[in-house]
């Protein structure tokens, strides 16, 4: 591994630990590719997967890494542990596009949508919606495999990984359980705030920061104190990282987002900024969310509409609110926990990467 930047330069070092992570996660499923899944027949798929790969910011990557750094030095093995975990994002996300019937992913045509077309291409018989999506499926489940066995062969002491299992088993879980709460998450039967605030901790929360830095940390023998810190700094900024993602889900440009303009409100999804809003609006306005969310057939002027309306509730400043009340909250954290130095100041950085992404 190359010597990295200094972490308090952290564009660099994160820019760094990026490209050393997708090495490694290249190389892994190259191998895997020639060896397992050459013989499939669909030779599409190892190019399809090298590519999804490739577009990830690595954030669950960095957090376990930052969070090995917490209590032990640079390691290449801990590096190819952080990898494991954007197979295991690549896994979410490959299902999750065929669950949410997503045209796009970062800017790319989806993976079920690529493969639908590598059965049209070649006139193959049967459904190619069916085929592409039963394909996605199939590779998201490989990823998820594959995610366990490179950090199992990732070079760490049977040891180290020994006090990673019990919360990588937890992430693992909370992250289908969020996704079946997701999948159940209906804009016409509005839940409470706190139910969308528990499904963001678990879909996304946990899974994003605070899982991962409890394994990262707890690999390189962290006691319970550094623990504990890591746990309540990630919950706080885990939660804030899905807000700004339901603000991005209405607001976002598909340049940030990787998906069509209003996409939260074209999947009918009930996010807290559009259960925020129609908590605050008043009567006229609540109709009027009613009878989009009833609209089978949104266009662009109405998701337009939707925006503003939900513009003229406050619920924006409201969520941003919550957002900087959770970043103060994960900074106290960290002053529980004892960290302090360069590995705290990139953990305070980390929190803004996570929340200040732009519309």
């Amino acid at each position: 591994m190359a010597a990295p930047p200094d972490i308090t330069q952290l564009d660099s070092w994160r820019a760094w630990l990026r490209r050393a992570v997708l090495t490694a996660v290249t190389d892994f499923v190259t191998d895997r590719c020639d060896e397992e899944l050459g013989s499939a027949g669909v030779d599409v798929a190892g190019e399809i997967l090298l590519e999804f790969l490739d577009g990830g910011k690595c954030l669950r990557s960095t957090f376990i890494y930052l969070g090995w750094l917490c209590g032990a030095p640079a390691s290449d093995a801990a590096l190819w542990a952080a990898g494991s975990l954007e197979l295991l994002h690549a896994f979410a996300l490959l299902q999750d596009d065929v669950m949410d019937d997503s045209a796009s992913r970062r800017g790319r045509p989806a993976a079920h949508v690529q493969f639908a077309d590598w059965h049209r291409g070649r006139g193959l018989s049967g459904s190619s919606r069916r085929f592409g999506e039963s394909a996605a499926v199939l590779l998201g489940d490989l990823c998820l495999i594959w995610a366990e066995q490179m950090l199992r062969d990732s070079g760490l002491a049977p040891d180290q990984l020994q006090r990673a299992w019990p919360r990588y088993d937890a992430m693992r879980s909370e992250l289908a359980v969020g996704q079946f709460a997701d999948l159940a998450n209906d804009v016409r039967d509005l839940p409470t705030m706190e139910s969308v605030l528990a499904v963001a901790r678990l879909k996304s929360g946990n899974y994003t920061v605070r899982r991962p830095l409890e394994i990262g940390a707890a690999m390189a023998g962290c006691g319970e104190r550094v623990l504990g810190g890591l746990g309540d700094y990630g919950c706080a900024v885990g939660e804030a990282f899905q807000l700004r993602d339901d603000i991005l889900g209405v607001f976002g440009s598909p340049a940030v987002t990787g998906k069509p303009s209003g996409g939260d409100l074209l999947e009918r999804k009930a996010t807290s900024v559009v259960v925020a809003a129609h908590q605050l609006a008043d009567a006229s306005t609540r109709r009027q969310f009613r009878e989009l969310m009833d609209d089978d057939r949104l266009d662009a002027a109405a998701v337009d509409h939707w925006r503003t309306l939900i513009l003229s509730t406050g619920a924006v400043q409201w969520i941003e609110q919550l957002i900087a009340e959770r970043v103060a909250a994960a900074r106290k954290a960290l002053d529980r926990s004892g960290i302090g130095g360069e590995i705290r100041g990139a953990l305070v950085d980390m929190a803004g990467v996570c929340t200040r992404r732009a519309a």
